[in-house]
């Protein structure tokens, strides 16, 4: 049995249980009563959209994990591995920044640099596997569209 199949969705268990941590820290209270554009998908369907991207995510963790080593994307696996990384990172950290610090503009740029991370992973996973940069793609625009809602709350709560 390869590693990544037991260790990637570990990691990514833990990147969902983490963030779920500091979002439950006020999403009952402080967040309920913050002004919310009228285009905010409900708790139930953010957590659903959520569900399917972490696992779109670790899916295609687990194909750049087994590229094989003699390919022409091996000079970049180190750098994938460390964005990959450095993209969970950033997931928790905006769960930690908007609802447990309760800082949304903060939360904003967290968010950009977010994307930014998944689009990175998009352009460097291609050339090793289409299927990998195709299943980041949903993430890409559901944190875009995360972002910009989360800019609009922001704005509406200043």
């Amino acid at each position: 049995m390869r590693l990544s199949y037991v260790l990637i969705p570990l990691v990514t268990v833990a990147v969902a249980w983490l963030g779920g941590r500091f979002t439950a820290s006020s999403v009952r209270t402080w967040y309920v009563h913050l002004r919310k554009p009228s285009w905010t998908p409900p708790g139930r369907v953010i957590g659903a959209v959520w569900t399917v991207l972490y696992i779109l995510a670790a899916w295609a963790a687990i194909i750049a994990w087994n590229v094989p080593a003699g390919t022409v994307w091996a000079p970049v696996r180190a750098g994938v591995y460390a964005l990959f990384c450095l993209n969970a990172a950033l997931n928790v950290s905006w769960s930690w920044v908007f609802f447990y610090l309760r800082r949304p503009f903060a939360a904003v740029w967290v968010c950009l640099a977010l994307d930014l991370t998944i689009v990175a992973l998009i352009q460097l996973l291609a050339p090793a596997s289409l299927l990998a940069a195709w299943l980041l793609v949903p993430y890409a625009a559901w944190v875009t569209f995360a972002c910009y809602l989360n800019y609009r709350v922001w704005g509406m709560n200043r």
